[in-house]
């Protein structure tokens, strides 16, 4: 599967309209979670296997190229974190995280 690069084609967009080519980028398995992951700083290859349950190494390595490609995250000699444009993307999700806990409420109560 191509990398999502917008103005490029994607799935769900000929043109690669950029909303579509993120969307197609965060459903990839694990993209969103390694976003969310490192939201707190900088996690080595091992920290981050071991927050996303144990992610198999080929995905992880895989997700971790893609989103390097696509500018949202950056190695250094510490691991792996987000740069500035995803940290710009991670303060727009944030607020879903808070939407869901009141999504899950509302299968709570009666």
């Amino acid at each position: 599967m191509a990398l999502p690069i917008p103005g490029t084609p994607v799935r769900g967009s000929k043109s690669g309209k950029p909303i579509m080519a993120l969307l197609d980028l965060l459903g990839r398995t694990w993209a969103l979670g390694i976003i969310w992951q490192l939201r707190q700083g900088t996690l080595s290859f091992s920290e981050l296997q071991a927050c996303c349950e144990n992610i198999s190494p080929t995905l992880l390595t895989t997700r971790l190229k893609e989103l390097q490609q696509t500018k949202l995250i950056e190695k250094n000699l510490q691991g792996y974190q987000l740069t500035s444009i995803g940290l710009g993307l991670f303060e727009v999700i944030s607020p879903l995280g808070q939407w869901a806990k009141q999504w899950q409420l509302s299968f709570e109560q009666p």
